[in-house]
């Protein structure tokens, strides 16, 4: 099959309707349209904030004017970590250092992101250490207890 071969679906498309072209089409005259006014010609009707002649809305209220900042995305502030449990770490080498690049490196996070932080769920590997990671309360106090070192 080609692309020129393409089709729509027999009955999924209908003829359109030809105004103005004669009697026998029955969409003579006004072409459906109806009367005479704003309505019935080319571009006619009103705008979408259009609000019967009363004062729009956007002219009666000044403070709402412009962009607001609430409606803006507030993650480009926001600090993310690539997070990671302590039971992950259960088969890391105690002879290499932990660091977010040895992490990606080994496929524990798959994007440092703004860092690592390691989080206190599983029991603490003994003997690790660390070097520019962030950790949670509950980590930090289990791998103290484990006898891990931190390095900043």
């Amino acid at each position: 099959m080609k692309l020129s071969q393409l089709k729509p679906k027999h009955g999924s498309t209908s003829k359109r309707v030809r105004v103005g072209r004669g009697h026998g089409s029955g969409m003579v005259k006004t072409s459906g349209k109806g009367g005479k006014g704003q309505t019935a010609r080319s571009g006619g009707g009103k705008g979408p904030n259009f609000e019967g002649g009363q004062t729009p809305w956007f002219r009666r209220l000044p403070q709402r004017r412009g962009v607001s900042q609430k409606a803006r995305s507030t993650k480009i502030f926001r600090t993310e970590f690539a997070v990671l449990n302590l039971a992950d770490l259960a088969a890391w080498d105690a002879n290499t250092v932990v660091t977010p690049e040895a992490l990606a490196a080994a496929g524990y996070v798959s994007k440092p992101k703004d860092g690592v932080k390691i989080l206190g769920v599983g029991d603490a590997p003994a003997g690790l250490r660390f070097r520019n990671i962030r950790f949670s309360g509950s980590a930090r106090a289990k791998l103290e207890a484990a006898g891990a070192a931190f390095e900043e």
